[in-house]
């Protein structure tokens, strides 16, 4: 007998953007999991064309982002191998309805759930545990000459960080630098 892995995959308020809940098997051995099925992700809208692979770690209050290349665009498909986070895309595809909105999830290895950033959009997320590790897939290469920064704490997009106890941010001076939506390169 073959078991079938179900999984959820839950279109956003942002066209394109995707939470993806696997069917984790546990029993006293651990837990099982598909984090990667080609046809049952490309059957959802979500592409088989990943060239390069992300890791990250970081310590609590940790803001990367807002990030995006504004050619060779990547599409990212995050997931949290330890701790949690709050991840967060903002549309930048100006003839979009949603140009501009802004849409967040919390992803943690309790949960094993992913979220699919798609081209044409910024991507960031703010550590909302100890430590988390954060690995993603991108569907192009990093070209740092295209890479742009839209500023984290944009009024005019106004995300709500769940930061604790008004404790600032840490975040890099490439990511306090960003740019405001008003003055940022846009996808068409």
């Amino acid at each position: 007998m073959t078991e079938e892995y179900r999984m959820k995959f839950i279109q956003t308020p942002l066209p394109g953007v995707i939470v993806i809940e696997p069917d984790v098997i546990r029993d006293d051995r651990g837990f099982f999991l598909e984090a990667w099925h080609l046809q049952k992700f490309t059957s959802n809208g979500i592409p088989d064309n990943f060239v390069q692979d992300n890791h990250s770690q970081s310590s609590k209050n940790t803001l990367r982002g807002l990030h995006y290349q504004i050619q060779h665009p990547q599409g990212k498909l995050v997931r949290v191998l330890r701790g949690s986070i709050f991840d967060v895309v903002v549309d930048l595809r100006k003839g979009s309805d949603t140009f501009g909105k802004w849409y967040g999830h919390a992803l943690s290895e309790d949960k094993m759930n992913s979220l699919w950033c798609p081209p044409g959009f910024a991507h960031g997320f703010l550590v909302t545990s100890e430590k988390a590790d954060v690995y993603y897939k991108c569907s192009d290469f990093y070209a740092p000459e295209h890479e742009r920064t839209l500023r984290w704490n944009d009024e005019t997009i106004g995300i709500q960080w769940p930061l604790t106890d008004n404790v600032e941010p840490c975040i890099s001076e490439k990511d306090r630098n960003g740019i405001t939506l008003k003055d940022a390169d846009v996808y068409p």
